[in-house]
């Protein structure tokens, strides 16, 4: 649904600082409870996605949303030399993933950026892959990011969203939604002492597309081959989207 108003620019500006300030303020216990979060299951999660996207020597990628950079990782070891951006909007979360970087001495193949995922700073078809994990039901608008990941990939290129989801078998899915709505905001307060941040989290999985839904939206900003995978009961999903290529 669009609106002509300035009224809901207002209200994604006020969205998106509230959201730079909750991942700015959990930062530093960001991977604790990522693995709170997903069950231990995100690494998991991430190297089933990085088999469907067979990275070769050489590829390139951006990862939005990078966070504290384990999939940024992940995409530059599997690439070996390819060139890998990293973006995303809190210098809190740069900051332990620039310690990552260090570590691993990838310094020279991965360069992290602060940026807005709804607008890239890159030139168009730059890119053979770009991804966001994690952070697509974080934005004012996903379908802007959709598109600018479109925009930057490269004809045939591919565009990756691995996201939390919402399970549809029972009983599993009541026992899901007990959880995350009402003891993940515990588990926050109690090991990153930000009970009102992790509160938000599933406040934003409720208003974000269902799988089948993120595919259709995949589909409508012109992605071609569209895939969803459930994953682990459909607590979270994997979305492969590739942009056509007009010379095949």
């Amino acid at each position: 649904m669009n609106i002509n108003t300035s009224e809901p620019q207002t209200n994604a500006n006020d969205q998106y600082d509230h959201v730079q300030s909750v991942f700015e303020s959990i930062a530093p216990k960001y991977d604790i409870m990522n693995d709170i979060l997903s069950f231990r299951r995100h690494k998991a999660w991430r190297k089933f996605t990085m088999k469907k996207m067979a990275m070769k020597p050489g590829d390139t990628a951006i990862d939005l949303c990078c966070g504290t950079c384990d999939w940024t990782l992940s995409m530059a070891e599997a690439s070996g030399t390819g060139q890998v951006i990293g973006l995303d909007f809190s210098p809190n979360m740069l900051k332990v993933g620039e310690s990552k970087v260090k570590a691993k001495h990838l310094e020279n193949q991965i360069t992290l950026v602060q940026g807005n995922a709804m607008d890239l700073p890159f030139e168009d078809n730059r890119f053979d892959y770009a991804t966001i994990g994690f952070g697509l039901r974080n934005v004012p608008d996903l379908v802007k990011v959709l598109q600018e990941m479109k925009r930057v990939v490269k004809p045939g290129g591919m565009v990756v969203c691995l996201e939390l989801s919402k399970p549809t078998w029972q009983p599993f899915k009541g026992i899901y939604y007990f959880y995350f709505q009402q003891i993940l905001p515990n588990l926050g307060k109690l090991f990153a002492k930000r009970y009102e941040q992790y509160k938000w989290l599933p406040d934003s999985l409720a208003l974000f597309p269902g799988r089948e839904e993120l595919a259709s939206i995949f589909r409508e900003v012109g992605l071609q081959h569209v895939k969803a995978y459930p994953l682990t009961g459909g607590i979270a999903a994997l979305h492969i989207g590739i942009k056509e290529n007009r010379h095949v």
